[in-house]
Formats: structure tokens, C-alpha cells, sequence
């Protein structure tokens, strides 16, 4: 299978997919949405892409898209440990800036404010392309934060292990495809889900209740709900939904069914399970 992944060589999506797919073709991508159109126009049979941070949230772009493309769906979620390491190139250890992908200075902000408060900061479009300039680019005395793959890489020198700001640092990636199945992978499940995106028709007084009180009343857990802009207008969203454990044919099934029959539009995303990768 050919498998699509949020780019480039040595990111963290890339060091995921490898683990979720270690005997496939795994072919990096520029954009999340380069992910989306990849899997849509056949060119992969599947894409890895980052939703959330443990730290820095959901990512806001790969929602939209789950809202956006209707053949899209969820086969599989693995959670990573997020571990950012200080690396210069190695002719020197001293350095006036430091780059990376905004959500990478962000988790050690604190650690930069400690250590390198005085440095200035430049946002890369990721943590491997700012390792990358700095093995290319070696008269510039800049540093990089990214990964232990990316140092090993390019050649780089790590001066400071484990910079990120919280120990508790992890991000969440999902297998999207066109295939509307369980992705069975080779680690032991943690756990399972079901992820949905649910539309009101009009904005007015107990929408978000009566939303809630389909799943309330048949005592489904939700383990998340987020709302995200429609971009159609003020108060206009839309509700993406995490609804715990296993999925009844039945209570399931009927639930969706009461949330169409007032006006709700609802996307099934999947049923799948979450598994645990190693850092």
C-alpha cells in the first residue's frame, strides 16, 4: 500500500506512520490538506495526519477537512509521545536564533524563557525543515528544535534532551481512507471510538441540548465535543463528536437516527480503535 503522511522526511507524522505502517511506501505530503486530496484522488490508499496535542489542542485544520471532504473516513488513531531536543550544527554550539514549527516553540516556551530568554525566534513550516536549514546553512548560527530522527538525520548536534514544557506530552494522529472500516494494527488497542460530525439546521435557544440529550438519556459516554466554525456566518458550527467505547448496532444506530429526524445533519467518521506508538 502507498501511504501519505504530513511531511517532511523526519517529522513526528513520519516517525508515526512508519510505526502504523513499518512494511508500506510511505510518501511525505507538504500540507494536511495535500493528505486529504492525496487519499481522495487514489494517489494512496491511506494518510497519516496530526488532530490533536496534548499541549496546543486540536489541530483546527485536519476538523475542517473531516467536515469538508464527505468520502473521508477515521480507520485507526495512535497517540505519540512528543519529545523536542535543542540542536546546533556540529562546527558550533553557540547560536543567536532558534527555529522550529510554531507548535514546537510553543510546548517550551517556558524552557526558552529560562534558558534562552534574549534569543529571537523564526517559525518553520516544521520542526524537520528547521533542522534541515540548519545542517545546510552551516556558517549561520542558528539552532533547531526537533526530534532525535531529524539530529540523527541531518547530522546535528543535540545540546538540551527533553525541552518540551510538560512530561505529559503527546499527540494524537488518525488514519484517514475512503474505506469505511477498523484498521486492525499489530499493537494491542488501548482503546475504541467513534467519532462523528453533527450539523444543526438553524442556530436557536437548546440546540447544543438536544444533541447532547440523544446520547444523556442512552447513557453513551462522550469523551469529546468541540464545535468549529461553518465560515458561513456568525454562530454557525459545527459539532465534532468522540462517543466512547464500543458501538451498539442497535442504541447506536438509533441514536443517529433521532439526531436526523430533528434537522441534524450527521457525518459517521468511523469506529475504531486507539493504540499507543513509542516516541
Amino acid at each position: 500500500m502507498k501511504i501519505a503522511f504530513l511531511g517532511p522526511t523526519a517529522s513526528f507524522t513520519q516517525l508515526a506512520c512508519s510505526q502504523i505502517f513499518p512494511q508500506h511506501q510511505i510518501i511525505p505530503q507538504s500540507s494536511i490538506l495535500d493528505c486529504f486530496w492525496a487519499v481522495i484522488n487514489g494517489i494512496v490508499d491511506k494518510a497519516v495526519v496530526p488532530l490533536e496535542n496534548s499541549i496546543e489542542g486540536t489541530v483546527s485544520m485536519t476538523l475542517d477537512y473531516l467536515y469538508d471532504f464527505s468520502e473521508i473516513y477515521i480507520e485507526a488513531e495512535a497517540v505519540m509521545p512528543i519529545s523536542h531536543h535543542l540542536m546546533v550544527h556540529p562546527n558550533h554550539e553557540n547560536f543567536d536564533r532558534i527555529i522550529s514549527h510554531p507548535q514546537a516553540l510553543s510546548q517550551t516556551f517556558h524552557f526558552r524563557q529560562d534558558h534562552f530568554k534574549d534569543i529571537e525566534t523564526q517559525d518553520f513550516s516544521s520542526t524537520s525543515a528547521a533542522a534541515k536549514w540548519v545542517a545546510e546553512n552551516p556558517n549561520e548560527k542558528w539552532a533547531a528544535i526537533a526530534n532525535h530522527y531529524a539530529a540523527k538525520l541531518y547530522g546535528l548536534k543535540i545540546i538540551k534532551n527533553d525541552i518540551q514544557d510538560f512530561e505529559q506530552n503527546h499527540t494524537k494522529f488518525i488514519v484517514i481512507s475512503k474505506k469505511r472500516h477498523v484498521l486492525e494494527l499489530t499493537f494491542e488497542p488501548n482503546s475504541e471510538k467513534t467519532s462523528l460530525i453533527v450539523t444543526l439546521p438553524d442556530d436557536h435557544p437548546g440546540g447544543l441540548h438536544q444533541i447532547l440529550s440523544v446520547f444523556a438519556w442512552r447513557k453513551m459516554n462522550l469523551s469529546k465535543i468541540e464545535s468549529r466554525t461553518l465560515k458561513t456566518g456568525l454562530g454557525n458550527y459545527f459539532f465534532y463528536i468522540n462517543v466512547a467505547n464500543e458501538w451498539h448496532p442497535i442504541l447506536s444506530e438509533n441514536a443517529l437516527e433521532e439526531l436526523r429526524l430533528f434537522g441534524a445533519d450527521v457525518k459517521f467518521l468511523g469506529h475504531y480503535n486507539e493504540y499507543l506508538l513509542e516516541g
